[in-house]
C-alpha cells in the first residue's frame, strides 16, 4: 500500500475532493500556508495498484499541472473505508499487484548507480568472476554476481521503451553496452596478468577447467536463464519486491560468460571465446526481450494517449527485432547443443560396442572398467578426437588384437577419424578378494613415449599394465601390434 501526499495548487481543491469522493478514496486534508502556490495538502492511503489510475484521473481533471506529489510506501492502514477500497482493487489481480508507472520509472532510475560507481563495480565483478573461473570455484563465481550492478540498465531499457522515456532508454542501452565491453576487457586484462605472472600453472588448459569449459560451449538451456531473469526482474520491480536476488540472476547470465570470453582471449584462443561472447550478447538481448513483453503484459503504458500509439509501435518493432536476433543466435547455440548431443551419443555407442565385444566368449575373462571420449579443441563446435578404453583382466594376459577390433567397431559410429586407445589393467585376486591396480604414472609415461600405433607393456612383480593405441583411420584395416 502507498500513502500519496498531494500538494493541491490554488483553485484545485474542490476538483481534488470531487475525484476522491467519486472513487471512494479516504483522505485527510490540511491547509497549506507556507507557499501561496498551494492551498492545501491532501494525504490519501491507496493500494499500490490504484496509485497510477488515481494520479491519471487527477491529471485528466487538470490537477497535476503545478501539483507536487510524493508517494510513500505505507506499512499499515487501519480504516474500514480503506479495507473496502482494497477489496475492490483486488478484482483485477494484475492491476492490484503492480506499482504505478511513476514509481516504476523512479525505481528503474534508482537501480542504475552513478557512472563512476557502475564502471568500478563492473570491473571488480568481472575480475572476481575471472578468479573464480580460474580457481574452478562456483562460490567465488556466485560472489561476483552479487556485486555486479547490471540489473538497473538491463531493466531500465525495457521500462524506458514501454513508458516512452527516451532518456532512460538511451542511457540504459549505453550502460549495457559499456558493461559488457568493460566486463570482457577487464577479465582479459586480469587473466593476462595472472598468466604472465605464473599465478596459475603454465600448462593450464582452460578447456579442462569445469567452470570455464561449460561457458566456452554454451547450449540452448542458457537461454532459459536469461529469459527467466528478464521476467523475474520486471515482475520484482513492478510489484515492489526486493530485486537484489533477481539482480544476481541477471548477473549470472552475463558476468561469468563475459569472464570466460576474457580468459580465452588472454590465453590466445579467440576461437574459444566465440561461444561465450555469443552467450553474453544473446543473454543481454533475451533479458531485454523478456522485460519488454512482461511490462506490456502487466499493463504499463505511457502517460498521454498520443504517446501510447508511438510507444506501441516502438515496442512492437523492438520485440520483433529482438526475436529475430535471438533466434539467429539461438541457431548458433542450437548447433553447439547438437554437437554436444552427438558427442554424448557417440560415447554411449562406444561404450555399447566395448561391452558387446567383451561379452563374447573370446574375451569372457576381461571386463570394461572405464571408457572416456576426449573432444578436440575446435571451439565452439567440438567433436570426438580420441576414445580411451580401460579394460581389466588377468595379469600377463593382455588381449591381443582387441585394440583393432574396438577401433573398427567404434569408428563405424562416426564419419570423422577417431583414435582408439586401449589401456589394460591387471586384476589380481588377493585372499579371495579382487583388486584392480595400475600405475597411473607408468601408464601416462608409456602413452606419451610410445608411438601412436604401438603397444607398450610394463611389468612389475605381480602388476602389469598395457596400453594399445590405434591411430585415427579412414576405415582402413588396422594392424595389431
Amino acid at each position: 500500500m502507498r500513502l500519496v501526499q498531494l500538494s493541491v495548487p490554488a483553485g484545485k481543491r474542490e476538483t481534488v475532493r470531487d475525484v476522491l469522493e467519486e472513487e471512494g478514496i479516504p483522505y485527510v486534508e490540511t491547509d497549506e500556508t507556507s507557499d501561496r502556490e498551494y492551498e492545501a495538502v491532501i494525504y490519501m492511503p491507496l493500494p499500490a495498484g490504484m496509485v497510477e489510475s488515481t494520479l491519471d484521473t487527477l491529471e485528466a481533471r487538470g490537477v497535476s499541472e503545478g501539483a507536487y506529489t510524493v508517494v510513500i510506501s505505507a506499512e499499515t492502514v487501519i480504516s474500514e473505508q480503506f479495507d473496502a477500497l482494497e477489496d475492490g482493487d483486488e478484482d483485477d489481480a494484475v492491476e492490484s499487484s503492480r506499482i504505478s508507472r511513476q514509481e516504476l520509472q523512479a525505481e528503474a532510475v534508482s537501480l542504475t548507480p552513478p557512472f563512476s560507481v557502475y564502471v568500478l563495480m563492473t570491473v571488480v565483478s568481472a575480475v572476481v568472476a575471472t578468479a573464480g573461473l580460474l580457481l574452478d570455484s562456483p562460490a567465488v563465481v556466485v560472489g561476483s554476481m552479487v556485486i555486479a550492478p547490471l540489473i538497473g540498465p538491463a531493466l531500465g531499457a525495457s521500462v524506458g521503451s514501454v513508458i516512452d522515456d527516451n532518456e532512460l532508454l538511451l542511457e540504459s542501452v549505453k550502460y549495457q553496452a559499456l558493461g559488457v565491453g568493460l566486463a570482457i576487457a577487464a577479465a582479459a586484462a586480469f587473466a593476462w596478468l595472472v598468466r604472465l605472472g605464473n599465478v596459475v600453472p603454465p600448462g593450464l588448459v582452460i578447456a579442462e577447467v569445469g567452470e570455464i569449459e561449460e561457458r566456452l560451449t554454451p547450449d540452448l538451456l542458457s537461454l532459459a536463464v536469461a529469459l527467466g531473469a528478464g521476467v523475474a526482474g520486471v515482475v520484482s520491480i513492478a510489484t515492489g519486491i526486493s530485486v537484489a536476488l533477481v539482480g544476481v540472476m541477471i548477473a549470472a547470465a552475463l558476468i561469468p560468460p563475459a569472464a570466460a570470453a576474457g580468459i580465452a582471449i588472454a590465453w590466445g584462443e579467440p576461437a574459444a571465446a566465440i561461444g561465450s561472447t555469443v552467450l553474453v550478447f544473446v543473454n543481454v538481448l533475451s533479458v531485454n526481450l523478456a522485460g519488454l513483453i512482461t511490462l506490456w503484459y502487466l499493463g504499463y503504458r505511457p502517460e498521454r494517449l498520443f504517446q501510447r500509439d508511438r510507444a506501441f509501435r516502438r515496442v512492437r518493432k523492438q520485440v520483433v527485432g529482438l526475436v529475430v536476433v535471438v533466434l539467429v543466435f539461438s541457431t548458433f547455440l542450437g548447433a553447439i547443443t547438437y554437437g554436444d548431443f552427438t558427442a554424448a551419443t557417440f560415447e554411449e555407442d562406444a561404450r555399447g560396442e566395448a561391452e558387446t565385444l567383451l561379452a563374447t566368449e573370446e574375451y569372457a575373462a576381461y571386463e570394461l572398467i572405464d571408457i572416456e571420449v576426449r573432444l578436440d579443441d575446435n571451439f565452439p563446435f567440438r567433436s570426438p578426437e580420441r576414445v580411451v578404453v580401460t579394460i581389466g583382466g588377468p595379469p600377463d594376459a593382455a588381449p591381443v588384437g582387441i585394440a583393432a577390433e574396438l577401433e573398427a567397431r567404434i569408428s563405424a559410429h562416426t564419419d570423422a577419424p577417431v583414435a582408439v586407445e586401449v589401456r589394460y589393467v591387471a586384476v589380481i585376486s588377493i585372499e579371495g578378494a579382487e583388486s584392480e591396480a595400475v600405475s597411473s604414472a607408468s601408464v601416462d609415461e608409456a602413452v606419451s613415449s610410445a608411438p601412436p600405433d604401438s603397444t607398450t607393456a610394463m611389468g612389475a612383480a605381480t602388476l602389469s599394465g598395457i596400453v594399445a593405441t590405434t591411430p585415427p583411420s579412414d576405415r582402413g584395416p588396422t594392424a595389431d601390434r
